[in-house]
Order: C-alpha cells, then sequence, then structure tokens
C-alpha cells in the first residue's frame, strides 16, 4: 500500500527505468500535479477523508505506477519524434547524396541556420535579467523581480526544447516541472532557486550566444560558398564576380572552372552532412542541460 506521493513518484521512476529521461520528467509531473492537487481538494472538500484514504481513491482513478508506467512507455511508442531518417542505401554514393531526402539534416540546417537568432535572443535576455536582478537586489522589489526572471528563464528553456525536439528529433520535456501550489511567493523563490534546472537553464541561455553565433556562420558560410561553387559559370559571366576575395579578387582560369563546379557540387551534402552531426550533437547537449537531473537519478 503506497503512504505518500514521494512513494508512488519512487516506484513510478523505478517503473520506468532505462526510458528516456525527458520521458520520465513528462511522467513524474503529471503524477505528481495529480496526486497533490487531488489532496489539496480533498483536504479542502466538507467531511474530509483521512490523506491515506483519498490518495488511494486518486491511486484507483490515475492508475498504480506499474500501469501508469506501462501506459507512457506505450503512448511514447507512438509519439516519438518524427524526423526519422530515409532507408540506410547499402552504397557510399547512395548513403552521401541521399542526405538530401533525410529530414534530421535540413531539421539540423534550419536549427544552426537560426542560431545566431535565437542565440542572440537568449544571450541578451540572460545578461539584462542577470543584471538587472542582481541590482534590483538591493531594493525591496529584488526577491520578487529576480523570481520572475528565473521564472522566465524556465519557460524560455522549455519553449527551447520544444524546438529542438521539432528540428532536431530529440525527445525532450514537453511540460513544465510541477510547483506545489499554495505556497507564498518566497516558498516559490525558494523551489526556484534550489532546482539545479533552474541554473543549468540560464547557463544554457548564455552559452547560446556564441554557439547560436557560431552555428549561423559556419552553416552560412558553408552552404553559400557551396551554392556560389556550384553556380559560379553564371556568378562570373553574368554577374563578373570573382570566386572569392581576400587582399584582391580570384578568378579561376576556365580550365579549372569546371572543377570549381563539381567541388560544389560535392560540399553542400557535405554541409548537410557536417550539419546534422553538429545538430545531434547539439540535441545531446541540450538535453544534459534542460532535463531535471532529480527526476532520473
Amino acid at each position: 500500500m503506497i503512504k505518500n506521493v514521494d512513494e508512488y513518484l519512487r516506484e513510478l521512476r523505478q517503473g520506468l527505468f532505462g526510458c528516456d529521461p525527458a520521458l520520465v520528467q513528462d511522467a513524474l509531473a503529471d503524477a505528481e500535479e495529480h496526486l497533490r492537487l487531488g489532496l489539496d481538494l480533498a483536504r479542502q472538500g466538507e467531511g474530509a477523508v483521512p490523506e491515506s484514504e483519498a490518495l488511494q481513491a486518486l491511486i484507483e482513478k490515475f492508475g498504480d505506477p506499474a500501469e501508469v508506467a506501462s501506459a507512457y512507455r506505450e503512448i511514447e511508442a507512438h509519439s516519438a519524434p518524427v524526423l526519422s531518417p530515409p532507408p540506410r542505401s547499402r552504397s557510399f554514393w547512395g548513403r552521401f547524396f541521399g542526405i538530401y531526402a533525410d529530414p534530421r539534416a535540413w531539421g539540423s540546417f534550419l536549427y544552426l541556420l537560426c542560431g545566431l537568432v535565437t542565440g542572440c535572443f537568449y544571450g541578451m535576455w540572460a545578461i539584462l535579467g542577470t543584471s538587472f536582478s542582481l541590482i534590483s537586489l538591493i531594493l525591496i522589489i529584488g526577491l520578487p523581480v529576480s523570481g520572475l526572471f528565473l521564472l522566465s528563464v524556465r519557460g524560455i528553456a522549455l519553449m527551447e526544447g520544444r524546438i529542438v525536439e521539432a528540428l532536431l528529433g530529440v525527445r525532450m520535456p514537453r511540460r513544465p516541472l510541477f510547483v506545489q501550489e499554495g505556497l507564498s511567493w518566497k516558498g516559490r523563490f525558494e523551489a526556484l532557486v534550489t532546482e539545479s534546472q533552474t541554473w543549468r537553464s540560464l547557463v544554457y541561455l548564455f552559452l547560446q550566444f556564441p554557439l547560436g553565433a557560431l552555428y549561423s556562420c559556419v552553416t552560412f558560410v558553408l552552404f553559400g560558398f557551396s551554392i556560389k561553387m556550384t553556380l559560379y559559370p553564371f556568378w562570373y559571366h553574368v554577374l563578373g564576380r570573382p570566386l572569392i576575395t581576400f587582399a584582391q579578387p580570384y578568378f579561376p582560369p576556365g580550365w579549372l572552372v569546371p572543377f570549381v563546379c563539381l567541388a560544389g557540387f560535392l560540399l553542400l551534402p557535405l554541409t548537410l552532412h557536417f550539419t546534422k552531426r553538429l545538430g545531434r550533437w547539439h540535441g545531446r547537449y541540450a538535453k544534459a542541460m534542460l532535463v531535471s537531473k532529480k527526476h532520473y537519478v
């Protein structure tokens, strides 16, 4: 017989052993919210029953930990990220050019290309919010302002996780962590400050500033240069532009133009392979930073 919510969550975590950490976080957050809110309503109602009886009634409706864990495993099997790769070709050239049909490659390409915009937003929000929160601590409004900023960090981190899941195909949390209702603003502030995910999310926003700019610049340069090389005859004969300019413009000799076009033709799929691998790395990094450790450790 389960005596309290913490024991239920412990058994549910054990039932989800081996599952994706983001799934575990969502399942535990759902269960905790349902049970704790149900207990609060039971306490407030007329003719309140003992907490143990109320908990058992809630478990009968919600399901025991084993049933809930089994249901989440089944749901996850049908709702995994949809960016599945195309059938793998046996030949080298089939795998090389098959990247054009890989939605994960294009999703990674789009995510990295937009990294400058998202990184600037995340970084500026983190820098300005942290600075203003530290300055406001000398005033009476310091703690509420800091609490609102940390709440916004958690919200932005959840939004970023949804973007990562949509474009990179990495399972991320789909709902926020449960915060018990009825807490005073000091209690909510303490819960925010003591939760490690808050600070890891803030560090993630800070680091996205340089990382996003790097992702965007590298992706744009590689993609743009591959297109320029592939279409170099048009670029030169119609527009009269050089292939590249350092100290001075460089125009390749005529015999080299076909090889320039061939190099550009090969550089484009290489760029997609590179962005797919980089997106895979960033997805693992985002999961490590934005998934709550306490839910699966």
